[in-house]
């Protein structure tokens, strides 16, 4: 597997978005090639009892050259935790070269997401929104037809992981196909270095589910300014304070 950048972010309100990225870390990560999961806004981590020595090399390598942030090795994975500000996230593609081939995941608070977008030296390969498709299914086809636009995969997960599924992922130690981990076609489309923009789609619906297009215009009408910097929150005093 080549190195990949895979976003993940939560639409509206949705939780369990960083327990989605630490599951796709473990997903990606090999013995020699440790996931890095990047937290952005998350608390300091700290390494577990149990790491993988490429886990550990890891560390080193983000401690070594980014030591204002804080690394750590868990499981089978790096932990590398930045703050929530637009400025901060420049640091971002310092970090992704050490990486290496190995695949990044970046788990971005929605009111960063487009800065995050915009940043220079950041390409992302795919992106897995987790979003709650019972109250948010019009903002959510809105970001993915976004994202479409960008030429970028774009997987949705309906709902978070299981509690222990969750906490394995965030220890490092949850396999890919492990009971309760990511769905394997989420896994293969953002995984697997063959995916292009033509399989975009939405995880586990059917176009008779949902209509992206459809529902984005109806968005739209209550909408005020240009939908390309719209966050990702329902609520417009969230987006006025951007």
């Amino acid at each position: 597997m080549t190195g990949r950048v895979i976003l993940v972010t939560a639409v509206g309100a949705a939780s369990g978005s960083r327990a989605a990225a630490a599951a796709l870390a473990c997903a990606g990560s090999e013995p020699d090639r440790p996931g890095l999961l990047i937290d952005i806004g998350g608390r300091p981590p700290r390494p577990t009892l149990v790491a993988s020595s490429g886990a550990r090399e890891l560390e080193e390598r983000l401690t070594t050259h980014l030591p204002e942030l804080r690394a750590a090795s868990r499981g089978a994975t790096c932990h590398l935790a930045m703050p929530a500000e637009a400025e901060a996230l420049e640091q971002l593609s310092a970090a992704l070269p050490l990486v290496r081939d190995a695949v990044a995941v970046p788990v971005v608070p929605p009111d960063l997401w487009q800065d995050l977008l915009d940043v220079q030296g950041v390409e992302p390969s795919g992106v897995l929104l987790r979003a709650d498709l019972d109250s948010d299914r019009a903002l959510t086809a809105l970001v993915v037809k976004e994202l479409q636009q960008r030429g970028l995969p774009v997987r949705v997960l309906k709902k978070p992981l299981a509690w222990v599924p969750a906490r394995r992922a965030l220890f490092g130690v949850l396999p890919a196909d492990a009971p309760g981990s990511l769905p394997l076609r989420s896994r293969k489309s953002l995984l697997e270095s063959e995916i292009s923009a033509a399989h975009t789609c939405y995880a586990g619906l059917d176009d008779s589910q949902i209509d992206p297009e459809g529902a984005a215009q109806q968005q739209r009408r209550g909408d005020e300014g240009p939908g390309r910097r719209r966050g990702l929150h329902r609520d417009p005093k969230r987006q006025a304070g951007r």
